[in-house]
């Protein structure tokens, strides 16, 4: 059975779940009068562009656990089910709880991150998770749509949900791609050398993003594997320009995204707010955001040139392990910065609190401040 609601055995204090049962709903979403930027190439056109979200949120006492997700495989053909703690459809509790959004990788889908849908939505947040259009398993496109409409996607799920969240205080998960989202929404701009980049948007659509205006209820970003530096999407003027908080997570062993070349770049230059840097030594990209992989997974299919479960398995580090892990140093950080718990301070000033004696082996938190 495929469950994404496990919990390593040495898990820290903050993993897992909380206080509250869990809901979820699947919404079917749509941004009209968007750009194509598929179908762009001579000159713009529109159409309503649709965004599947899982919707994870608090639920009233006495909701019975016991979620199943019919998904699918990285292949984009097969399909598979999830099962987790979540009831479909159940009422939502009553409170002012502040929205999370999840936004994956390139390709990706809702659930790529749904341990950290469920475990965050019962510890008192709704947390929205968007399958984006041209960037999906079932319906990979050229990267250009992915460049410009991940901060739009984002930003207008954010909008939707007005009515089930608290959206004057709100975060940005974001693996791989969902990262490079994340620090363009919270004002990293691109820079100018990337727009004549090979596969760069045409007609000048990328350019809204040079200098992107932040939501000020943005109140923290956490990019995971986070692309784009080691490319030169961004430059050290661009990143200077990020304006909320960041937990940046990243494997030293990451080829994808690079770790030496890219993400510590990306803390280092991101001078004007604090930032925390998790490293998991000898990790790949697949670090902290995919759930474990599911058994279908472990067989080749004729749809990819690798095995399935590369793309959410690391040869190094148990995938549970560094989910848990995940999802302690997230809650501390929305905590502190989206919630205003100052006591969750401790738990990102480097010595590990809340870890039993040698659980953070091959783990290392930096912190800087503008």
């Amino acid at each position: 059975m495929n469950r994404i609601d496990l919990t390593h055995p040495d898990a820290p204090d903050l993993a897992g779940y909380g206080p509250f049962p869990i809901g979820v709903q699947t919404l079917a979403l749509a941004n009209t009068a968007q750009i194509d930027v598929l179908d762009s190439a001579l000159a713009v056109r529109r159409y309503d562009r649709p965004l599947t979200v899982e919707l994870w949120y608090p639920a009233v006492s006495g909701t019975p656990p016991g979620a199943a997700y019919a998904t699918m495989l990285r292949d984009g053909h097969r399909a598979i089910t999830l099962h987790g703690r979540a009831c479909r459809d159940a009422a939502q509790a009553e409170g002012d709880f502040p929205l999370v959004i999840l936004s994956h990788g390139y390709p990706g889908n809702r659930m790529l991150m749904s341990h950290l849908g469920e475990t965050l939505a019962s510890q008192g947040y709704v947390v929205a998770s968007v399958d984006h259009t041209d960037s999906t398993y079932a319906d990979k496109g050229p990267l250009a749509s992915t460049l410009v409409n991940r901060p739009l996607d984002t930003a207008f799920v954010k909008a939707a949900l007005a009515d089930r969240a608290d959206t004057t205080r709100f975060a940005i998960i974001g693996y791989s791609m969902g990262g490079y989202g994340a620090l363009v929404s919270g004002g990293a701009g691109v820079a100018e050398a990337a727009l004549g980049m090979d596969g760069a948007p045409p007609l000048g659509l990328w350019d809204i993003h040079r200098a992107p205006m932040v939501d000020p209820a943005l109140r923290a970003i956490i990019p995971i594997g986070p692309w784009g530096r080691h490319r030169g999407i961004w430059d050290a003027k661009g990143l200077a320009g990020l304006q909320v908080p960041m937990l940046l997570m990243a494997g030293s062993a990451d080829d994808i995204s690079d770790y030496a070349g890219g993400m510590r770049l990306i803390f280092d230059e991101a001078r004007g707010v604090s930032r925390h840097l998790l490293t998991f030594e000898g990790a790949g990209h697949n670090a902290a955001a995919p759930y474990p992989a599911p058994a279908e997974a472990f067989e080749p299919s004729p749809h990819l040139e690798f095995l399935p479960a590369e793309h959410y398995a690391d040869p190094l580090w148990d995938t549970c392990q560094m989910n848990s892990i995940a999802q302690h140093f997230a809650r501390a950080f929305l905590d502190l910065h989206v919630k205003g718990d100052t006591a969750k301070a401790a738990y990102l000033d480097g010595a590990f609190k809340g870890f039993a004696p040698g659980a953070n082996r091959g783990l290392i938190l930096e912190s800087l401040h503008p």
